[in-house]
């Protein structure tokens, strides 16, 4: 069932597009620094990548599933298995935590241009994959272009395939 009135906030976790180092993810808002310089510093310059196709969880209300999907090194910042991967881990990570309403942009879409059918196409798969017991509510965010071609594609095989499914 596609759904325009669905609260995005109101689920157990919320997934963000992310890169290797969580640029994308960092808040806009400047914070004066309480640590000292150096320990600044040290931290950048340790610094690891997460590798793309990963998800990293952060905790918060709701929960947060970082999608590494971008390496802002590379040209363009996202590749399609970095999605399919990081779709598959989203769903691992939900029955993991028990996780059981999702909200999820169009991977791939929100910092690159992936193509709206090409993203449904891996969402499709990642599902058809995983076990998903807990999972009772994915709730898809898009933009106000994709949302159509989103739900055309989401009905085109029918209300049975996208029962539970909020947009």
């Amino acid at each position: 069932m596609l759904r325009e009135d669905h609260n995005p906030l109101d689920v157990d976790a919320v997934v963000i597009e992310d890169d290797t180092y969580s640029v994308l993810s960092a808040d806009p808002e400047f914070h004066e620094p309480t640590e000292h310089p150096l320990r600044i510093w040290t931290a950048a310059h340790e610094a690891v990548p997460a590798p793309p196709g990963t998800v990293a969880v952060r905790s918060g209300e709701p929960l947060k599933l970082l999608a590494v999907v971008h390496d802002l090194a590379e040209d363009p910042t996202w590749k399609e298995e970095w999605v399919a991967s990081a779709l598959l881990e989203i769903f691992e990570q939900a029955d993991r935590l028990e996780i059981r309403s999702l909200a999820l942009p169009v991977l791939g879409a929100v910092h690159g241009r992936l193509p709206v059918e090409r993203f449904v196409l891996l969402l499709r798969q990642a599902l058809d994959r995983s076990d998903r017991p807990t999972l009772a509510s994915l709730c898809l965010i898009a933009d106000a272009e994709s949302r159509s071609e989103l739900a055309r594609l989401l009905e085109s095989d029918g209300e049975a395939k996208t029962s539970g499914t909020a947009l």
